[in-house]
């Protein structure tokens, strides 16, 4: 009598149990409710619209009309503007990306030691990465490399030539390079941190062994800041590939194509020319690109990236 009666205690307990957890779940799920509904909504839904419209000839003023695989056929075997965009973001990326992490890891170097005031100085050279990609940085960018703009000036002022900065292909490119490289204050951040985190024995230990300080950075600080630079390398990577507002506000992908960045080429597509199906199969090519690119550097890291565990 007394086991029944242990069973149905258990069994009531267990039920209690679900009860009180399925309460617990439903009242987390109401919490979570408004991000969870903007995200099917404003993020999962739009993807598969977009998926699908890749496979459309839409242009907003009338129904999708399904077309299968062609608007992903003529982008990769007839668009010369598509490989002229791609190329150019290529260049983009392969050159600015290892300036600015470059630039950043210097000067996360130089402001590692805590000084006085220098989380003030920090605080100044982290500002061009909030507002390096503005509107109203990127004007005042194109007003400073006009013909009649202030660095033309300068040059005037030492006897030289002023400069087409903005006419010339190459000096338009350039330009934007440099205008990536001067919004180096994130990864400085991230760099400053992790340089922070390496224990200061291994420098005075290194020391007491003659090492110097050129040795010490290539021995001790780069190895143990792989997991750091592999992190910045993959953000900054995704980053360049989606570069907008300084190329579509101070050149708008001129001259001659020269700063024709993807993002630029997608934007023309979709709002000027209104081919939605063409610029949606364009995004899920760019999705491919970038998310192939990262694998490839996932599947490299293991050759140069040294975790602490290792």
């Amino acid at each position: 009598m007394s086991e029944t009666s242990d069973l149905e205690l258990a069994s009531h307990l267990k039920k209690m149990q679900k009860k009180r957890s399925l309460k617990e779940n439903l009242i987390g799920y109401a919490i979570i409710s408004p991000w969870l509904i903007g995200f099917l909504v404003l993020t999962i839904g739009p993807v598969i619209v977009s998926f699908y419209l890749s496979f459309t000839n839409y242009n907003i003023l009338s129904s999708p009309n399904w077309v299968g695989i062609e608007n992903y056929v003529n982008i990769l075997t007839r668009d010369t503007r598509f490989l002229k965009s791609l190329q150019v973001t290529l260049q983009f990326v392969f050159i600015s990306v290892p300036l600015r992490l470059g630039f950043a890891l210097m000067l996360a170097i130089l402001f590692k030691k805590r000084r006085k005031g220098g989380s003030i100085f920090t605080t100044i050279y982290y500002i061009p990465s909030i507002v390096g990609g503005s509107v109203a940085i990127s004007v005042v960018w194109r007003q400073l490399f006009n013909l009649n703009g202030a660095v033309n000036g300068f040059l005037e002022m030492l006897g030289m030539s002023p400069v087409s900065w903005l006419g010339n292909p190459r000096a338009a490119l350039s330009i934007l390079i440099l205008l990536s490289i001067w919004q180096f204050g994130s990864p400085m951040i991230i760099f400053l941190a992790g340089l922070r985190q390496i224990p200061k024995e291994l420098y005075e230990a290194a020391s007491v062994d003659g090492a110097t300080k050129i040795q010490q950075f290539f021995k001790i600080t780069l190895p143990m800041l792989t997991p750091v630079i592999f992190f910045n390398l993959v953000m900054q990577l995704i980053g360049g590939f989606m570069t907008f507002n300084q190329a579509f506000l101070i050149t708008a992908g001129g001259p001659l194509d020269g700063t024709l960045f993807y993002a630029v080429y997608l934007y023309q597509v979709a709002f000027e020319f209104l081919r939605m199906g063409y610029a949606a199969a364009m995004a899920w090519i760019l999705l491919v690109i970038i998310g192939m690119m990262t694998l490839l550097l996932f599947l490299t890291q293991k050759y140069w990236v040294h975790y602490g565990e290792e």
